[in-house]
């Protein structure tokens, strides 16, 4: 069984007013991302490397090859990081995909872009979007 992406927020400390959030940096968070995948039996590789401590986070989750959804990391209006469904629709062909992640590589160079090969990706897919 795939877990969840590990809560990487707490909420400041300092100024616990505020909405704003602290985390994981970007390589330990992805690094998690791939274990995880690694303990439950699938396969999870990095793709890109981007800045190590706040480079955004794009993973590409796959079932046997077959391109199922991409999710990417967003800062939310709450000040929270969430997870969101982004890029082409599932079973999409792999050119649509690549094509979509290098625009995406391309606007933002300090982009880590995972890709994780996994048995139920549904399932990881609604825990991750409704984990945040």
């Amino acid at each position: 069984m795939l877990l969840p992406p590990f809560s990487s927020e707490r909420t400041s400390a300092t100024r616990p007013d505020l909405a704003m959030t602290e985390r994981l940096a970007a390589s330990v968070e992805a690094s998690g991302l791939i274990r995880n995948a690694e303990a439950a039996g699938d396969f999870g590789v990095i793709l890109q490397k981007g800045d190590p401590d706040r480079g955004s986070l794009l993973v590409v989750v796959r079932n046997r090859g077959r391109f199922a959804a991409c999710l990417q990391r967003t800062l939310g209006m709450d000040g929270r990081y969430v997870w969101s469904l982004v890029g082409p629709e599932p079973d999409s062909p792999d050119e649509k995909v690549s094509q979509f992640l290098a625009r995406q590589a391309g606007f933002d160079p300090d982009l880590w872009l995972i890709e994780l090969d996994i048995a139920q990706p549904e399932r990881f897919i609604a825990e991750t979007t409704s984990a945040g």
